[in-house]
């Protein structure tokens, strides 16, 4: 590769990492063509970006990015895959459904909206994390809650507040 092309795909790895606010970095390594063809398909079905990367443009692309990624840059050893995702906890939801027929994908880390998460014991943390869209139906339905609880309290106390009030008129 020569330095024109690595410089295209720094700038390219860096513009990626600029436009995705959750990347996840996972190691594939020793899966047979199938099952990464299998990976592969599950992340495209999931919305989700699977890349390999060599880790020595992927630290020099996290060097000039805009965002503090922390100790991330030191798990960039051995075989390295980055995940990109619109969703914090997709990714993680799919390593760990994929977990269930293979050893790997292990988590090296994440980076999760300005968070920088080490090591594949952090998976079942980044699971439990809730979406943007979760978070605002969660707000929503707790919003609602008290204003549905008045209007049927309302609806079922009516005929009995004009039931007392029409007997307390006729004493």
């Amino acid at each position: 590769m020569t330095r024109e092309e690595k410089a295209t795909v720094i700038e390219d790895l860096t513009a990626q990492l600029a436009d995705n606010p959750n990347i996840y970095l996972a190691d594939i390594s020793g899966l047979d063509a199938l099952t990464t063809s299998n990976l592969r398909r599950a992340c495209f079905k999931a919305n989700i970006k699977l890349a390999v990367v060599k880790n020595t443009l992927l630290a020099k692309a996290m060097e000039a990015s805009d965002k503090e990624f922390g100790e991330l840059p030191e798990v960039l050893k051995g075989n390295t895959s980055l995940m990109l995702s619109e969703t914090g906890n997709a990714p993680a939801k799919l390593i760990k459904n994929f977990r269930k027929k293979s050893d790997k994908p292990l988590l090296k880390g994440a980076f999760i909206e300005e968070a920088v998460y080490i090591g594949d014991e952090n998976l079942e943390a980044l699971v439990n994390i809730k979406s943007k869209e979760e978070v605002i139906g969660d707000i929503i339905g707790l919003l609602q809650s008290p204003a549905k609880n008045v209007i049927s309290g309302l609806k079922s106390g009516g005929g009995k507040l004009a039931g007392i009030l029409k007997t307390l008129s006729e004493r």
